[in-house]
């Protein structure tokens, strides 16, 4: 296969915005992208090897896994290896029980399906994830696994054959994915049939490249690279992905695959040693950013400022160009490592790092660390989730069985995402006896016809499900209906999307209209609509805060913060809601702060989960001291 330089500048295009956006620069909104350019140059390099091998009949299947495990495994198992000290010293037993499933689900090329369980890439707790990067090389592992035995299967029926079968299944993938993010978003991001496209689309080039030899024109191969620019500042965590949206830096990796001949423009920019020196190493950057971030977020008990980040980043680059000459080098190298290394040593990392994982897991995140085991359980259960009746809940509207009602003739109706879910402990403490309905869904705001482009189980099932509650609602007996959000739409500025599907990239407005219309609706239904504005929260991870803080013996009074402090999307929904007429609105920041201090906990009670959810005890303090039952039935 003839080397192409600009290929490597192309990946230091692709590394660089994924590491910055990683690391939390918001110029670079859209970094994400730079994950679908690597997948469209994998497709595009295996595939080449692939036509090359089968060609001139020399392909062989072991030879294949030998350079791929050459490649990706010595540089994973060594970054996986040192991330081992620090996951010990600095993470919580919860967290490093996670992080030892991490081990095993990276062992076995499956990461990318066990995160797809866990949480949706963009949420807070992702970045605390230490190999939360490697779902984009298990997406690339199966990928290698299965398509040479496919290639290798079906060349028998023609290359032009083959090549349309290919197009094909880039067309059902693209179709899927687009299906994906309107049913079912984290799936859709995560898992291989919905990004199988990406990677198709770098085969599909390497037909065409090996058929007609890379052109140069100038034209589209500066399209190409504009395209890639243009989704990396432009495109963000609101945008639904991947979707039709990922063709922009798709088709611009394509057209530089396609038309950057070395005599371009283009070609020559990406030829430059700046370029094609951190295209080298990106391999090795990719692997190190991630676990530098993580595990300093970790540490550090409040946000990393953007001075730390870079120097975090800078940190990154340096090891990985250390990784680069000192490992990656010389593993590929057959005279200083023989074949037979090369599969002992893929071995050899694959038992340990699957056995670590399973022992992290058998004992507890190794919760033994600690002296007094059941003080630290005792001190991580009070920040545990919080689903309101029970976990059922948390997932779909359950009114038949009963398992989300507390009476058959309701009286109050909890309708919302997860800041509804977190309100039912304390209405209950305020009054066991209230007649109640829970109807909740994550990430699922609480209005009709639209709903959140990203929403972890689907934009379309939120719509539905709220549909189904309204619906519910008109033949109930339920006489006060209680919403709650942080509506995200609104404050975060969402991407939202309708029943066709339709997608509005500046959420605000529809958010806005949503909640006008639903308190309307629900008072044209002879019940009384009341919303419960999200906690005040200053950003950082205030439940993590408290339970490092009681397990070293410290004070509780440093995770406290002042409403100067306080995260503006969440003042912005506050003012909204407080401003809206006919409308009914209980703030939790008038039993939370007070003479400009913001409490984290109170008379030693946890009051936060997270960054913004109330823990169990949380709601249940808050509610009393609310009076949160007597407060909705007093409205009219």
């Amino acid at each position: 296969m003839k080397y192409r330089a600009e290929i490597d500048g192309l990946r230091a295009v692709a590394v660089v915005p994924v590491i910055l956006f990683h690391a939390g620069f918001e110029l670079f909104s859209g970094g994400f992208v730079g994950v679908d350019v690597f997948f469209v140059i994998s497709g595009y390099l295996i595939t080449t090897i692939l036509i090359e091998d089968i060609d001139s009949n020399r392909f062989s299947i072991v030879n294949f896994y030998e350079r791929r495990a050459r490649r990706i495994l010595p540089a994973l198992f060594f970054v996986m290896f040192v991330c081992l000290p620090f996951a010990w010293e600095w993470m919580l037993p919860s967290q490093m029980k996670d992080f030892s499933h991490s081990l095993v689900a990276v062992s076995l090329f499956s990461s990318n399906i066990l995160f797809w369980r866990e949480s949706g890439y963009f949420a807070a707790a992702a970045e605390e994830k230490p190999l939360l990067h490697t779902w984009s090389l298990a997406v690339e592992e199966q990928y290698y696994v299965l398509f040479p035995i496919f290639l290798f299967l079906v060349w028998r029926f023609g290359k032009n054959r083959v090549f349309w079968m290919i197009v094909l299944f880039a067309v059902i993938s693209l179709l899927l994915s687009e299906w994906g993010w309107r049913n079912q978003a984290t799936a859709n991001f995560y898992l291989a049939p919905t990004r199988a496209w990406e990677l198709f689309a770098g085969s599909i080039a390497a037909f065409i490249v090996q058929k007609r030899g890379v052109q140069a024109n100038n034209a589209l191969s500066l399209l190409g690279l504009v395209a890639i620019l243009f989704a990396i500042f432009a495109y963000d965590d609101t945008t639904p992905f991947p979707s039709v949206y990922a063709l922009v830096p798709v088709v611009g990796v394509v057209l530089l695959v396609l038309f950057a001949d070395r005599k371009t423009l283009v070609a020559k920019l990406l030829s430059t040693k700046v370029f094609v020196g951190m295209g080298l190493i990106s391999y090795s950057a990719y692997l190190w950013h991630q676990p530098i971030f993580a595990f300093a977020r970790i540490r550090m008990e409040s946000r990393p400022g953007e001075l730390v980040m870079f120097g975090l980043t800078f940190a990154a680059i340096l090891l990985a160009f250390l990784s680069w000459q000192y490992i990656e080098k010389p593993f590929r190298s057959k005279e200083l490592c023989t074949t037979r290394a090369v599969f002992l040593f893929s071995l050899s990392g694959f038992l340990f790092f699957t056995l670590s994982g399973f022992f992290g897991h058998l004992n507890n995140g190794f919760v033994e660390r600690y002296s007094d085991v059941v003080f630290y359980e005792n001190t991580i259960h009070r920040v545990r989730g919080n689903y309101g009746l029970n976990e059922t809940c948390e997932r779909k509207f359950v009114v038949s069985s009963g398992e989300c009602s507390t009476s058959d003739d309701p009286e109050i109706l909890v309708w919302g995402d997860s800041y509804a879910m977190h309100l039912v402990p304390g209405l209950l403490a305020d009054n066991p006896e209230v007649k109640m309905q829970q109807a909740t869904v994550s990430q699922c705001v609480p209005i009709l016809d639209y709903a959140i482009s990203t929403a972890i189980y689907g934009a379309l099932n939120c719509i539905e499900f709220n549909w189904e509650v309204f619906e519910w609602l008109k033949n109930s007996s339920v006489k006060y209906v209680v919403i709650a959000s942080p509506f995200a739409g609104l404050t975060d500025n969402k991407s939202m999307v309708d029943a066709s599907g339709k997608v509005y990239r500046n959420g605000t407005t529809v958010t806005a209209e949503g909640i006008q219309n639903i308190i309307r609706r629900i008072r044209e239904s002879g019940r009384i609509p009341i919303i419960v504005s999200p906690p005040p929260s200053n950003g950082t991870n205030l439940g993590q805060c408290l339970v490092n803080r009681t397990l070293k013996g410290m004070e509780l009074q440093s995770c406290d913060f002042g409403e100067n402090d306080i995260v503006e999307v969440k003042s912005r929904a506050e003012r909204f809601l407080t401003s809206l007429d006919n409308a009914n609105v209980i703030t939790i920041r008038s039993a939370v702060c007070e003479f400009g201090q913001c409490y984290a906990s109170k008379d030693g009670i946890f009051i936060y989960r997270d960054s913004g959810h109330l823990s169990y005890e949380g709601s249940q303090f808050l509610g009393k001291k609310l009076g949160l039952y007597n407060r909705i039935v007093s409205f009219k």
